[in-house]
């Protein structure tokens, strides 16, 4: 799987850019993404913030640390 260039943090800023009004078109040519990355990380990240994302790694740092994921 292709590593993204954009980290969870720079992603969840630029899907809270989009909810204040600045268009797709202009945040990909600002960033360097396309449309289709914007709404396949909308579709995950949608309603996060940072806090919610650092619980988020924190819990599956923790469950790696424990012998990996459950299935």
């Amino acid at each position: 799987m292709k590593q993204s260039k954009f980290s969870e943090t720079q992603i969840v800023n630029i899907l809270k850019e989009a909810e204040a009004g600045i268009p797709v078109e202009e945040l990909s040519r600002k960033n360097g993404f396309s449309k289709s990355a914007f709404y396949k990380w909308k579709a995950k990240y949608s309603g996060m913030d940072t806090s919610a994302l650092k619980r988020l790694k924190a819990l599956g740092e923790d469950a790696i640390g424990k012998g990996g994921l459950v299935k």
